[in-house]
């Protein structure tokens, strides 16, 4: 008796296919008539159930989804062209097919905000190559492009060149991978103890950055980061102490916290993006990079201490002194942050 009648807005998403592989890339798009209506700005979504009235606004849907839905081949923009454009009536909703003269040969980029007027908007895209499904994402407002890399030699360069370039990246304007490092780095040494600082680092990083990104075993982001700034500020503490301790830990330090930090590697590596058929090669590029982004700070740091020690050494010492306790402090920061 006190029943009334609602209305509810359909769940706010769109389907997005994309095909290359087997001729040039093509692919379809539907999109829920609700959510066209108001960016066309039409008295009712009824005016696009027929195949007249969808036709009426063929151009006008075109138009608004060119700037919307965006294509890069290869790294270079790809207008795409409406090839028809038809009712679905019984699911609410309008398809569009699309094509384009690209042909992909090395990657493809897909950047979707459809509809940026409903932030819960979510555009479901499945990338076909060849006929085979190959990647399925979700993009939203926080997620709006997917990078695919085609099975092919080029899509393997072109996967080695992103993952290598996004692990240096990665260690450029990574401020507490690198002050851990310079911590290691601090109190010299011949090059063969920095090597095997640095190899010990590298050989922990590794072991967990495959674990944690083949969803082996993956701590939250709560756990790990705040361990990294523990990591610093233990480096920092142990430079202080090293000379009433009279050994140097240094390359075990390095080895144990190296897996911490492989973990911070890991989930950056994540929010990347993994091509699936391609996940060795990702990994290894990634870490390649990490290496070389490494190995241009141990070359700058222990060539400048090196250089200050054989003028001054004194000096040497206490800019080695006043470094780890810069090294602490910035880790003590780090933690307090991270934690709370």
């Amino acid at each position: 008796m006190l029943a009334r009648p609602v209305e509810a807005h359909p769940a706010p998403f769109s389907y997005l296919d994309a095909r290359f592989g087997d001729g040039v890339l093509r692919g379809r798009l539907v999109l829920h008539d609700l959510d066209l209506a108001h960016d066309l700005k039409l008295a009712s979504p009824d005016s696009l159930a027929t195949q007249a009235g969808v036709q009426a606004h063929a151009d006008a849907i075109a138009a608004l989804m060119r700037d919307r839905f965006v294509l890069l081949v290869d790294g270079r923009p790809v207008q795409w062209q409406a090839a028809a454009v038809k009712p679905l009536a019984d699911q609410g909703a309008v398809e569009m097919t699309w094509t384009t003269p690209a042909v992909v040969s090395g990657r493809a980029e897909f950047r979707a905000d459809i509809f940026p007027y409903d932030p819960n908007h979510q555009t479901f895209l499945n990338v076909y190559e060849s006929g085979v499904l190959v990647r399925q994402e979700v993009l939203n407002a926080t997620r709006p492009a997917l990078l695919v890399y085609a099975g092919t030699r080029q899509g393997l360069w072109a996967v080695f060149l992103a993952f290598t370039a996004s692990g240096i990246h990665h260690i450029a304007i990574g401020p507490d991978h690198i002050l851990f490092i310079v911590g290691l780095l601090l109190l010299g040494g011949s090059v063969r103890r920095l090597l095997a600082i640095v190899t010990a680092f590298t050989l922990g990083h590794s072991v967990t950055l495959a674990l944690a990104t083949l969803q082996i075993v993956a701590p939250p982001a709560r756990l790990v980061e705040p361990a990294i700034a523990l990591s610093i500020v233990y480096v920092g503490a142990d430079n202080l102490l090293v000379g009433s301790r009279g050994r140097d830990v240094r390359p075990w330090v390095a080895l144990f916290f190296g897996l911490v930090h492989g973990f911070g590697f890991a989930s950056v590596l994540r929010e990347t993006g993994l091509p699936p058929r391609a996940l060795g090669l990702s990994l290894f590029s990634f870490n390649l990079g990490v290496e070389i982004g490494q190995a241009a700070i141990v070359v700058t740091v222990a060539s400048a201490l090196k250089l200050l020690r054989s003028h001054n050494a004194l000096l040497a010492a206490r800019v080695a002194t006043a470094g780890s306790v810069v090294v602490l402090l910035a880790g003590a920061f780090w933690f307090v942050e991270r934690v709370w």
